[in-house]
């Protein structure tokens, strides 16, 4: 894939935005689909992007589209709905599907696609909008071999780590394994901290005691400045999404025949946080959110 290859997005959003702006650097043309859902897009138009008010009209005019929206309703809608990706959809042309959705949908939008002469590759994100913005994600991707090395020049663009997870859907379906344990662990650190400030425990030992040990994580580094200094950036991922991906690989387990019982814990926990959550609070508020209802401050202020 060289860089005449015009490159559309949908959802420059929290992580859209890292995307859009590495392939802007990386010399690739980028159209984005205006919407009020976007952040700020000036930088991107100083580095030559342009937007487009319509799907059709992006689709048209783009040799590959990627999408980076919340799950699999929103990737549904913008493939199916009238006035859809789907239509300005011609042979040849590639859609590369950032959002994290249910290895069906990304069946779905593949079927579709290929009825139109076109091809579909998932590639779900891991890391931060920090690392969006660096060019540093991590990508799972699930895609025929021929069409992954195709998009790998793209794909290079914005990640640091690509992983080759399989055929179409392969790549959501390691996603959800990786966002299952990754959430898990943060359920785990949030009821230990809340635990301990009830207990009377002091938090610094606590985090020195973690760090040091065999419960030391990639997550507690993440979540470990939040409790000392009440910083949140290392960690930019909402309770919502995490309900939602909860939720997804769930069913996921469940279509594999798999007994679930320890995701059905934590999905049990992110649905009362969810509940709770009013702010669109991201994973480290967690703490906050079970601490209020055991009258504790699980951080230190």
């Amino acid at each position: 894939m060289g860089q005449d290859k015009r490159v559309g997005i949908v959802g420059v959003g929290m992580m859209g935005h890292g995307l859009a702006k590495n392939i802007l650097k990386n010399g690739f043309p980028l159209a984005f689909l205006a919407h009020p859902g976007n952040r700020p897009v000036d930088d991107l138009i100083a580095l030559g992007a342009q937007g487009r008010d319509g799907l059709v009209e992006l689709a048209q005019g783009s040799d590959v589209v990627i999408i980076c929206v919340t799950g699999s309703p929103e990737v549904e809608d913008i493939v199916f709905r009238a006035g859809g990706l789907i239509e300005g959809m011609g042979a040849g042309k590639l859609v590369i599907d950032c959002s994290t959705a249910l290895p069906e949908t990304s069946l779905k939008v593949a079927a579709a696609l290929a009825e139109k002469g076109a091809r579909f590759v998932d590639a779900p994100m891991t890391r931060t909008p920090k690392e969006a913005e660096e060019g540093r994600l991590n990508l799972m991707v699930g895609a025929d071999p021929e069409t992954f090395a195709e998009a790998r020049p793209l794909l290079e663009a914005v990640a640091e780590n690509i992983f080759h997870a399989g055929g179409v859907s392969a790549g959501n379906r390691l996603k959800l394994l990786h966002n299952f344990l990754a959430l898990g662990n943060s359920a785990l650190l949030a009821e230990a901290f809340v635990c301990a400030a009830k207990g009377n425990v002091d938090l610094n030992t606590l985090c020195d005691v973690i760090r040091t040990g065999g419960a030391d994580s990639a997550v507690f580094g993440r979540i470990e400045p939040y409790v000392l200094q009440g910083d949140d950036s290392a960690f930019r991922f909402t309770i919502a999404n995490g309900h939602k991906d909860l939720g997804y690989y769930a069913e996921m387990a469940h279509g594999a025949g798999v007994a679930s019982s320890c995701a059905a814990a934590i999905q049990q926990f992110y649905t009362l946080a969810h509940n709770l959550d009013r702010d669109g609070s991201f994973v480290p508020q967690l703490l906050d959110l079970l601490g209020g209802l055991h009258g504790v401050t699980p951080r230190l202020k």
